[in-house]
């Protein structure tokens, strides 16, 4: 081409219309546009107690969709709602390719923000189009975030024991097992055990609650020893956690992590409520006592001073409660820039999507520091193939494109999610004079 050809060419480049620019940004692409043509609300208890809600996104190529999880256990209801009735009619004709602007409008469209419902919903949102947008790409979502970091993904197994004794052979029967990260809870009780005064013992006010109670004074002297114990039994190697679970008050929770320092904890975690996080500063300059936290957090900007001031060693929040994996990489990289690591929760009642979601962003990021473990009944894998599995304390994804995994939906159907009792309402314990205790 000669110069003259070249300049006439440049000069006629404004006259190109719109839709010659697009197709020519497509191309460009390599991939046909595609709009989203269905969302589908998927509710299932898996044969079990579960409260399930998935949102399949289909999109106009067809066979091309993407499974999201907004799993919420105790707010289920309102979460489908969300779904069906706000989110799903905004979706419909949209760009799934536009990730990022879908999650910030889906963001600000309910005005208020940052709450568990409408994160939630975005992050079903937010992974199935991840999903999609991996299966067009034909590799798995991590690849896309990044590349891996990491081999595989280190998970931390749950034990648990009624003496100390117990409570070193169960460390040593999970290590043993192949995990190296082992979290460890004492006593009866659930969270908290180890500082449970039994129903009707100790003073108690006259009329007044009379069930198991929590004093914190017991939990503080009791659970260092065992720790201490199991130390002895086990040595160094198992890397130990603990969970408060947000039961102490600040000056407790100063003394605690200063008793637990000794042991060389991996962390503990949720010392404090998160309407207490200001007291993590004094635990900083207490102690070196490693400190996750951020279980309850539903905002992504609650752990900005914490990260950003290096108050914190792991957040620990799970995806879907900060609105997938959009937020949860931005959160990662800010980890690694300020020395800090993850540990997403995504054990419990959590399902396999949110679980594999959260692998894709720990397989991506140097800050990655630890993962949640969660098993499933086998009526499970057979319902949603392509579920990640866990070998010898590390998590394996299918490496099939997206996030891998897909769901029998004619399955789900045969398991409805029951109503719950109390409204679903979260247990929660008191104190011997009928205080309730922060879970």
């Amino acid at each position: 081409m000669d110069r003259r050809t070249l300049l006439k060419s440049l000069l006629a480049a404004p006259l190109i219309g719109a839709a010659a620019a697009d197709d020519f940004n497509n191309r460009m692409k390599g991939l046909p546009p595609i709009t989203i043509k269905d969302v589908r609300v998927i509710t299932t208890s898996a044969g079990g107690n579960y409260r399930w809600v998935f949102l399949k996104i289909i999109t106009s190529e067809d066979g091309l969709y993407g499974i999201g999880s907004a799993n919420d256990n105790y707010q289920t209801a309102a979460v489908i709602s969300a779904l069906e009735k706000n989110l799903a009619p905004f979706l419909i004709g949209k760009d799934p390719d536009r990730i990022e602007d879908l999650w910030q409008t889906a963001n600000y469209r309910t005005y208020w923000r940052g709450g568990p419902v409408n994160n939630k919903a975005i992050a079903a949102m937010d992974e199935a189009l991840w999903d999609i947008k991996g299966k067009r790409a034909g590799m798995p979502v991590y690849e896309m975030l990044g590349g891996r970091a990491h081999d595989a993904v280190a998970c931390y197994d749950h034990v648990q024991g009624r003496t100390k004794e117990q409570a070193a052979e169960a460390v040593a029967k999970s290590f043993e097992s192949g995990f190296r990260h082992i979290r460890l809870q004492y006593g009866a009780g659930g969270y908290g055990g180890g500082g449970f005064i039994p129903a009707n013992q100790g003073n108690r006010a006259e009329g007044g609650y009379q069930g198991q109670a929590f004093d914190e004074d017991l939990y503080v002297e009791t659970i260092p020893p065992v720790f201490e114990y199991v130390r002895s039994k086990v040595g160094f190697e198992p890397k130990l956690i603990h969970d408060v679970h947000s039961h102490l008050s600040g000056a407790n929770a100063l003394l605690f992590a200063k008793k637990m320092e000794p042991i060389h904890m991996f962390f503990v975690e949720d010392l404090l409520p998160p309407e207490q996080v200001a007291w993590y500063k004094e635990v900083r300059q207490l102690c070196a006592t490693p400190q996750a936290v951020g279980e309850l957090f539903t905002n992504q900007a609650e752990y900005y001073p914490l990260i950003t001031e290096r108050v914190i060693n792991f957040i620990r929040t799970r995806v879907t409660a900060i609105g997938g994996i959009t937020p949860a990489k931005k959160l990662a990289n800010l980890c690694e820039a300020f020395g800090v690591k993850t540990a997403f929760q995504e054990g419990g009642e959590n399902d396999p999507v949110n679980q594999l979601a959260a692998y894709h962003v720990d397989m991506s990021s140097t800050a990655f520091g630890i993962q949640e473990e969660n098993h499933f009944p086998a009526l499970v894998h057979e319902m949603m193939p392509g579920m990640a599995e866990i070998r010898k304390g590390y998590l394996y994804c299918s490496q099939r494109p997206g996030l891998g995994i897909d769901i029998d939906e004619e399955m789900a159907a045969k398991y409805p999610i029951r109503e719950p009792r109390n409204g679903g309402a979260y247990g929660t314990d008191r104190a011997p004079d009928g205080t309730v205790v922060a879970p």
